[in-house]
């Protein structure tokens, strides 16, 4: 296969300066609820970069579950590897490749903990089969079998057979504070708008136009 040939030419309207929203925040909402409004699959899907105690960066992709003025904030098992590692290196980035409007959103920042209230409140929320399966899945360890998995699920589904499921001590979410927020839209001729925006003192940003 000639993977070389593989190719899009963009043509999205050219994306300027007077454009942008004066934070990244309300940015993000506005091309977020675009992508929403063309039905892109799973528009709150995000690569999440985190770095291990040996330097080693690793990847995965989680699910936005908010965002506010305040931060991106997504939830795992906090026994998981990408938790262990936040808990070595806060600093973590994501990425959200919304590849059929020829976007890409890359945050960097910081990873914290969100109470154990904001945790509880969205656990709630919640499918019930989700919440069972936050119980059962020790996330990341290795498993012999899928079989011994259901059965642990068989197992909790008789503990909680009547009422509400709990909030388990050893997951949560994560809220991440972005230090950058970059903005990227595909152009013609491979010459891409990309802007930054950068927090500075007192939460005010600066917006700079980078070179594709």
């Amino acid at each position: 296969m000639d993977i070389k040939g593989l190719r899009k030419e963009y043509d999205n309207p050219v994306l300027s300066r007077e454009m942008l929203a004066p934070d990244p925040f309300h940015q993000f909402e506005r091309w977020f609820n675009e992508a929403c409004a063309i039905e892109l699959p799973e528009p709150n899907a995000m690569t999440l970069a985190t770095v291990g105690a040996d330097g080693q960066p690793t990847l995965r992709t989680v699910l936005l579950k908010l965002f506010d003025q305040n931060g991106f904030v997504f939830f795992t098992n906090y026994g998981s590897r990408k938790a262990q590692q936040i808990s070595g290196n806060q600093k973590v980035a994501l990425l959200f490749p919304w590849i059929k409007l020829a976007r890409q959103v890359e945050v960097t920042g910081i990873a914290e903990k969100i109470s154990a209230a904001e945790s509880a409140r969205y656990f709630a929320s919640r499918p019930r089969d989700s919440q069972l399966g936050a119980w059962i899945s020790k996330q990341s360890s290795v498993l012999t079998s899928r079989q011994l998995l259901m059965q642990e699920l068989d197992k909790i589904k008789n503990k909680f057979l009547k009422g509400e499921i709990p909030l388990p001590d050893f997951w949560g979410g994560y809220r991440v504070r972005p230090v950058t927020v970059e903005f990227w839209q595909g152009q013609t001729s491979r010459l891409h708008d990309r802007f930054l925006y950068r927090r500075g003192e007192g939460d005010r940003w600066t917006i700079e136009r980078l070179a594709p």
